[in-house]
């Protein structure tokens, strides 16, 4: 592990301490996890990002999932 130097404002630093105190956790646990949080949701953003320009190069057709229509179970029955 390696140790950062990073400056933040005193309001974000006493509001990661008091979290922290709650979670009983220490302030480099807290970013830690914060850190690996903020690092999944972008990787997760990044993924429908690209699934979603790969719907706008090539739509789906309007038959394409018509052969599953009898397949889809509802909720009523």
């Amino acid at each position: 592990m390696r140790t950062v130097q990073m400056t933040l404002e005193d309001e974000l630093i006493n509001a990661v301490d008091r979290v922290s105190k709650q979670l009983h956790t220490s302030r480099s646990a807290f970013t830690r996890k914060a850190l690996r949080e903020a690092l999944a949701r972008y990787n997760l953003e990044q993924l429908e990002s690209k699934h979603r320009q790969g719907y706008e190069r090539q739509p789906v057709a309007a038959d394409e999932f018509s052969g599953w229509e009898t397949e889809q179970a509802w909720g009523d029955e």
